[in-house]
């Protein structure tokens, strides 16, 4: 039997504390399956008295998590804080340096840092794990280093934040505005006190950073992602998109193109009859078209305690089975050094489909006004649905909803095509445009 691996663990929250139970109570079946056993030898967070519900007095205590990465006599370095820059940054680097083994969930440091600590992995020959940071217990970062070697990968997308997925399901099921279904989320502890993060597409583009470099070999790009959250989706937009056979999603998408690398996150309009449609409430999914595979969805857990530290210790259990002077996986799917320069896609080059709602004014000539000005710009329409609805209640004055659904088209021509009309005069409040994604599952 191997040596014990040592492993320090920096963050004991909800993820830390449920790593640390795991690794103590399944303690024998980890030294069968691994081939050595695996201990907590040091830890480090804010509180040492906190009730963590289990027993890691046998373990050294460093309250500064850098000197436990700088001092800690450990094989492997777990990084559970968050953030992108220090302390998880800095005790990164140090454990790096030092020769230590990396396992975090970081995806904000991977966002910012990813290529950094990848070049300092290579130069001392550690291994960086990291596959709780995109999309919690799916496997999606193995699948994409090393399941998927030798197949060119033309897109990558999915849901991948469970708040805004629980939100817009929540929205959808039971009739309920977007405000309602957040102060719910936060209620259940699936939204933070602060949502922005999760509700403006912040967290699902760190992950699609990492995804898009792992896919199409390129530097992470994290501030070259189009972005758009999801808190200007009104119940009317959802009742829309089921009356039309669509549901929303809050998608990240990356994919190549002519132009370059497209990498977006917004709310999207995908198929009913999709699989992807049916994945509500804090799941998430991932899905990956490839040449020789084809197309793999892959659908579980994207946050949680359990769900998270289950990837972590995934990570940690393959240093485990790894043995000194056995070549390593590079950290982003191909070494550092051979990672193309990123260049970002013309968003405006996007072609596809859209839905666009419009609220205008009831007079006569409004109708054909934005008829003609779709046609201008060369956009055919899938079809047209008009309703009557009141601007307010009181109101005198009566406004139409209109909803457009287009054929595949260009976003420049959608966008000019939008901007003609807002300047017409007769739109009541702003125009909603959402794109329209025909994922190949079904």
């Amino acid at each position: 039997m191997a040596d014990a691996l040592k492993i320090g663990i920096a963050g004991l929250g909800t993820v830390g504390s449920a790593l640390a139970r795991i690794l103590v109570e399944r303690r024998d079946m980890l030294e069968t399956t691994c081939g050595r056993p695996i201990e907590i030898s040091a830890v480090s967070a804010r509180d040492r008295d906190r009730d963590r519900g289990i027993d890691l007095s046998g373990a050294q205590w460093f309250d500064d998590p850098v000197a436990l990465a700088r001092e800690g006599g450990i094989d492997v370095f777990v990084e559970l804080m968050g953030g992108a820059d220090d302390p998880a940054y800095a005790a990164v680097k140090k454990a790096l340096s030092r020769g230590l083994h990396v396992v975090t969930a970081n995806k904000a440091l991977l966002a910012a840092h990813g290529v950094e600590l990848a070049v300092l992995a290579e130069k001392h020959g550690c291994l960086l794990n990291y596959e709780a940071a995109v999309a919690g217990g799916i496997p999606v970062i193995k699948a994409l280093r090393e399941s998927l070697t030798g197949n060119t990968i033309s897109r990558v997308y999915g849901i991948m934040n469970g708040t805004c997925n629980y939100i817009l399901t929540k929205m959808e099921k039971e009739g309920l505005t977007f405000e309602a279904c957040l102060t719910e989320a936060q209620r259940l502890g699936y939204a933070e006190a602060d949502p922005t993060f999760d509700i403006e597409g912040n967290d699902t583009a760190h992950k699609l950073a990492i995804l898009t470099t792992l896919a199409f070999g390129t530097k992470i790009a994290a501030d070259d992602i189009y972005l758009e959250g999801i808190s200007n989706i009104s119940i009317d937009d959802i009742r829309a998109a089921a009356d039309l056979g669509y549901r929303i999603k809050l998608l990240g998408v990356a994919q190549r193109t002519d132009t370059g690398i497209e990498q977006r996150v917004h709310p999207t309009m995908v198929p009913l009859d999709s699989v992807i449609a049916e994945v509500d409430g804090v799941t998430n999914a991932v899905a990956i078209e490839s040449d020789i595979l084809g197309e793999l969805l892959m659908v579980g857990p994207g946050a949680g305690g359990n769900a998270t530290a289950s990837a972590v210790l995934g990570d940690i259990a393959d240093i485990a089975k790894s043995r000194p002077g056995a070549q390593t996986v590079p950290v982003l799917g191909r070494p550092a050094a051979t990672l193309a320069s990123y260049k970002r896609a013309q968003i405006r080059k996007h072609h596809g489909g859209y839905f666009i709602r419009l609220s205008v004014e009831d007079r006569t000539g409004v109708f054909a006004s934005i008829a003609r000005h779709m046609a201008d710009n060369g956009i055919s329409l899938e079809s047209i649905v008009q309703r009557a609805q009141a601007v307010a209640e009181g109101d005198e004055n009566d406004s139409k909803t209109i909803i457009l659904v287009t054929h595949a088209t260009m976003e420049d021509s959608v966008r000019k095509a939008v901007a003609a009309i807002r300047n017409e005069g007769y739109l009541v409040g702003e125009p909603q445009v959402i794109r329209i994604e025909r994922p190949k599952t079904s």
